[in-house]
């Protein structure tokens, strides 16, 4: 832990692009259509054959369900075809800067994905045909946007109180819900924490023997900033095996979504040790003091409870709506939490609650508002602030409960530009 910052000084620094240059890349965005997973996939067979520290930084499970490679195709494919105007990809290089900042990439790691990506583009493509002036263009491109990235990760790093990775104490272990864990983590020097922004991110990395690298994962803050400690509220997946009988680690699941956080559950208990990064995430609080909206399903409420928390113990009593889809009562993590808080604060917070499957004892009414998914058509319009063309909205669970709820907002006249999502990976936002 401490402040390392490697400037990428030794790297090359590549002139922009010509115009010719940017023609050749252009036409290759319909061969990166066709054959940019396969490119990627062997891209990271070689560099990961290669380099095996770098299986520390990579998702277990994202490469071996494919995902990995799949979204570095598309952000070739996307940085190819927006190479005369990169502003329609600037958020999306805006998340993928935090992401690589919470695992603490450093420049000379461009260097390498670099020789990989140029070298399994000539094998796929052939040398025939990806050489001369059409190898240069894309190795001019691969630095230019390397570059943006190495400088705007500085800027995050030079901004944190530390990189890399920081100790952590669990200091509790609380049960939420039949699904939802929360983790408190106090520093093991006991120098207080920096605030962070409500709604962003930590790093968790744990060595994983039986697999022979580290694993690490970014879990949202739950809670509103505090100097003590950190908190994040992880759910557990069914049928997902992470320990044996014998207690050893059971890593035949561990390319499955959701075995990190089974692990989390299984095998971290209150007083152990756990590494951490600096919070990162560019999905936060704006500092308006306009309405705000939280619209969440199922674990997607995290990051919008530290907003929450944030709005209601904050001074400026920032007027704020929740509104939360869950199965029933069993899953329904911060039940109590929430609806107290509204209690004791009913000028500045508003709920809405949607049950899908209730279990018995479930009352409408009294323990939901809503039968069903989310459907902001069920929803008073007052609840939604539809009549403040200032509000906020703040959007966060799976891909298809948010691309549908984008939708939804904006059939009722809010604007894209008010709707902000969390996409837990390096998407792009739903519309």
């Amino acid at each position: 832990m401490g402040k390392v910052i490697d400037t990428g000084a030794d790297l090359p620094h590549p002139p922009p692009l010509t115009a010719e240059q940017r023609k050749l890349i252009s036409a290759t965005v319909p061969i990166l259509a066709e054959h940019g997973v396969t490119i990627t996939t062997l891209m990271y067979k070689r560099m990961l054959e290669a380099y095996p520290d770098m299986k520390n930084i990579f998702s277990h499970s994202k490469q071996m369900r494919g995902h990995q490679p799949q979204a570095l195709a598309s952000a070739v494919y996307a940085y190819a075809a927006h190479i005369e105007d990169l502003t329609p990809i600037l958020p999306v290089v805006e998340r993928i800067a935090h992401k690589h900042a919470s695992v603490h990439i450093i420049p000379s790691q461009y260097a390498i994905v670099g020789t990989h990506l140029l070298g399994a583009m000539s094998e796929v493509l052939g040398a025939d045909t990806f050489n001369g002036d059409l190898y240069n263009a894309w190795e001019t491109a691969y630095w230019n946007l390397a570059h943006i990235f190495i400088d705007r990760e500085r800027q995050l790093y030079e901004a944190a109180a530390w990189t890399g990775w920081r100790e952590f104490v669990v200091e509790k272990k609380v049960k939420e819900s039949d699904e939802i864990t929360s983790f408190y983590f106090r520093p093991k020097d006991s120098k207080p924490l920096d605030p962070y922004r409500p709604g962003q991110y930590i790093s968790i990395q744990r060595f994983i023997p039986e697999l022979g690298h580290y694993q690490n994962r970014q879990y949202s803050l739950s809670d509103a900033s505090s100097p003590e400690h950190y908190r994040i509220s992880v759910k557990r997946e069914d049928g997902i095996r992470t320990v044996k009988s014998s207690g050893e680690l059971d890593t035949k699941d561990a390319g499955t979504p959701g075995w990190m956080s089974n692990l989390l559950h299984a095998t971290l208990h209150e007083g152990d040790t756990v590494e951490l990064a600096y919070p990162f995430g560019e999905f936060y609080l704006d500092d308006s003091s306009a309405p705000v909206v939280l619209l969440s399903a199922g674990v997607g409420l995290t990051p919008l409870l530290s907003m929450l928390n944030t709005l209601v113990s904050s001074e400026t009593k920032r007027p704020v709506s929740w509104i939360q889809a869950v199965r029933n009562s069993r899953v329904h993590a911060f039940k109590s939490h929430v609806s107290s808080m509204a209690k004791a604060n009913p000028e500045q917070v508003k709920t809405a609650i949607f049950y899908s499957s209730p279990v018995e004892g479930d009352v409408q009414g009294q323990d939901y508002d809503f039968l069903g998914r989310l459907d902001v058509d069920k929803v008073d319009r007052s609840v939604l602030r539809l009549d403040d063309p200032s509000a906020q909205y703040y959007v966060c669970g799976p891909e298809v409960f948010m691309a549908a709820t984008f939708k939804a907002l904006k059939t009722h006249g809010v604007d894209g530009s008010r709707i902000h999502a969390e996409v837990f990976g390096a998407g792009a936002n739903p519309a």
